[in-house]
This record gives C-alpha cells, structure tokens and sequence, in this order.
C-alpha cells in the first residue's frame, strides 16, 4: 500500500513538475515573430509586418489557428517594440510582464495607473493645446517610390538609400528651451507694470551632420497608387523639437505588357486574321508567371475587349482580385494576289 502511494505522489510531482516547466518556457515572442533575440527595432518592425499581412483574419477568413496566430503576432509585438516591456520580458519572462502591468507599469510600488497617467499616454504627457502646438516638428520627407506590377501583385521589397541630417554633439554650450517668463516691477508707490523676459537654459552644443544608409521598404499586395508607407520620426531632424515623419508614396511602374486601372489589369494582344476568323489557341504569361487561356473558337473582331474574371489585381488586405481585360488587335496583310483574292470571294461570297 505504502509503495503505491509513492508511486502516485512521484506520479504528481513528475506532472507538477512538467506543468511548471511548461510555464517557466511560454511562448517566446522572438520565435513568434521569428527574429532573433537581439533584433533591432527595424527587424522587429518589419517581421512584424510581413507577418501580420500574412495571417491578417480578412485573407484568413474562418480560418481559427490562423486567426489566433494573429492574434499572437500582435501580442509579441506589442512586447517587443516598447523598449520597457522588452527589457522587463528578456529578464523575467511573461511573469514579469503581468507583475509589471499589476504594478502600474510605472514602478509604482504596486499602486496601479491612476487617472493622470491615462491621460498622460493619450495627450501627450497631460500638455494642454496649447503646449502642444509649440512643440517644433521638423519637415516631413516625401518620396515617390515606383514599385514594379509584380512586386504590387506578389508583395516584395525595395531597397531604398538614404541620407539625412542627423543631430550631433558640438563643443560649447547654446541657448535653449527659451520661454518667456512673466514678472511684475514695481514702477510707484502702490503701482505694478506686468514685464515679459526671455529665459533661457544653457545646454550642450549641437551640429547636423549628413549620414547615409539603406531601408528596407515593404510592398505590399495590392496596394494602390499614392498610398503611403510611413518610418515614423525618421524624416528631417529639428534641433529642440521632434523629427518629422519619412512617408514612401507608392507609385505603379510602367510596364511592357499590362496596364493597371486601380484593380484590373490591360493588355493587348495582336493575332492574325486567319486565327480572327476561325480562332485560336493561346496563352499569355501572367506577372507571377502563371499562364491565362485567351483561346477562343469564335470569330474575333479588331479591338475586341474580352474579360477574364479574378485575373487581375489583387485588392489590398483581401483574397479577392480585380479582372483582365484583353483587347485583340488583328494584324491585315498588306497586299495580295489575285488568285488570293478569288479564293476569298469564293469562300466569302
């Protein structure tokens, strides 16, 4: 009786066991949105996109693992690209996190976020409108980017060099964060005049210096002429203020065989006027290299447009796709003989 028993209780503490083990590992968020652990804010964001795109619900609809591994992918990000929770994860795991957001997640000894603090995270620190608007923004970078029809069809990625200023250390000291401050003097027995002064703090020295580098900027499928891909603060510094905003504006290449219209595509093919009087069989090769069937038994006359049905571009974020419209251009001969010309009145009537 006595072995059995310990049999059981080794038999619970060997699952006890087991069960701690399993939440000591969790899920790690680096394996999740399959970066390493020492990936840079840039990598993070990046997997993170491709990612989400990927197992986005509307291209996965009814789809349950792939929803929930959406729903994952935003977990981890959310984690890792807020430099505090990255810090307190890569140190203690999962438990860290949930006794930091049980404290407040402002180390405040566990008294939780009061009211101050929410709405310090939605207005910027509780700044009032008009603190706000003082708040020196530098330009916002635009740049038209052609993206390929295969890479608008397929989703790629560009290659982008840029330069920019960047804000260094200089020697001396600058005035900085001025304001003006209200006092009042005295100017007669009983009497006060209200004086402005501008006061200024003594801060290090700082120069702009042009660096370069390359960005990795995301295609994604199907999106549309002047839509935008935003790398937030990473457009024009300004010294005491933030940097503007670089912003990717999508514009469609020309292509040597279709022509976009928002999502159909164009093309135009040529055939002869035999295969335009009795058809043809024929196939054109697709931007993924997929062939479409525009074959056809019926007679074809010039500039004929025929549609074929999901053959075109595929719609931002969705499984659906736009259609393919082929015009057929016939190609006349130029000249022929009489006894050519016989032959058809013999068989035109």
């Amino acid at each position: 009786m006595a072995k059995q028993i310990r049999k059981a209780l080794l038999l619970l503490l060997l699952c006890a066991l087991c069960h701690a083990l399993t939440a000591i590992a969790g899920k790690s968020y680096y394996e999740i949105l399959q970066v390493p652990k020492g990936a840079s804010d840039e990598q993070i964001k990046r997997a993170y996109r491709k990612l989400a795109l990927k197992y986005h619900p509307d291209k996965n609809q009814g789809n349950e693992e792939a929803n929930q591994r959406f729903a994952d992918i935003n977990n981890a990000y959310e984690v890792l690209s807020d430099s505090e929770k990255r810090s307190i994860y890569d140190r203690y795991g999962e438990d860290g996190l949930k006794q930091h957001a049980a404290g407040g997640g402002r180390g405040g000894g566990g008294m939780g976020m009061n009211i101050n603090d929410i709405f310090a995270d939605f207005f910027g620190g509780g700044r009032s409108a008009e603190e706000e608007d003082k708040i020196v923004k530098g330009d916002d970078v635009v740049v038209e980017l052609d993206a390929s029809l295969e890479d608008l069809y397929m989703g790629g990625s560009l290659q982008v060099w840029r330069e920019k200023s960047v804000i260094k250390p200089a020697p001396g000291k600058r005035r900085c964060n001025c304001r003006n401050e209200v006092y009042h003097r005295q100017i007669g027995p009983g009497m006060f005049q209200q004086m402005t002064e501008q006061v200024c703090e003594q801060c290090n020295n700082v120069k702009y210096e042009r660096e370069g580098y390359f960005i990795t900027v995301d295609i994604e499928k199907g999106m549309q002429d002047g839509q935008e891909v935003v790398f937030y603060e990473d457009g024009e510094p300004i010294i005491d203020g933030e940097p503007g905003d670089l912003k990717f504006r999508i514009r469609t290449a020309p292509h040597d065989q279709f022509r976009r219209e928002g999502n159909d595509l164009h093309t135009t093919i040529t055939i002869t006027l035999v295969q335009a009087l009795v058809g043809f069989e024929k196939t054109i090769k697709h931007l993924d290299d997929h062939l479409v069937d525009i074959s056809s038994k019926k007679i074809t006359k010039p500039k004929e447009v025929r549609k074929f049905k999901g053959e075109g571009m595929p719609l931002h974020f969705h499984s659906k796709k736009g259609d393919l419209y082929v015009t057929f251009e016939v190609l006349f001969p130029t000249s022929l003989t009489e006894e050519q010309k016989r032959k058809i009145k013999a068989v035109l009537g």
